[in-house]
């Protein structure tokens, strides 16, 4: 990932139902979630959820993809990881103890439903 990348990526999550709907994404798994389950989830309309789903699908952070007549909407986990690495790639200087504690943050967190706050 470059730096245009990257601004292209935090604008996309500089919106809130944005922000809320990837991490719904990512704590839903692979298999993803129907788009009209998106909008319940966060509490948002089917066209606003379809705007901000697309939004996220243009910035590389969600895929799409059809079943039968639903549309199933999944976060991007290569693109989240291309993310945390190019926000870590100069972290370190060689010493790896410096990112220890963002990557025990992430890594070794129990997993729980996201919270609004």
């Amino acid at each position: 990932m470059d730096e245009a990348q990257a601004l292209g990526v935090f604008g996309a999550l500089s919106q809130e139902t944005r922000l809320r709907i990837l991490r719904r994404l990512v704590v839903a798994g692979p298999e993803g979630v129907a788009a009209g389950i998106v909008g319940t989830m966060v509490g948002a309309s089917a066209s606003n959820v379809s705007f901000h789903l697309k939004e996220l699908e243009r910035a590389g952070l969600v895929r799409a993809r059809r079943a039968s007549r639903s549309i199933f909407y999944s976060a991007d986990y290569d693109a989240l990881g291309e993310l945390i690495r190019f926000l870590m790639e100069d972290c370190c200087s060689g010493r790896p103890d410096v990112c220890a504690p963002a990557k025990s943050a992430v890594c070794e967190r129990p997993a729980t439903e996201p919270s609004d706050a």
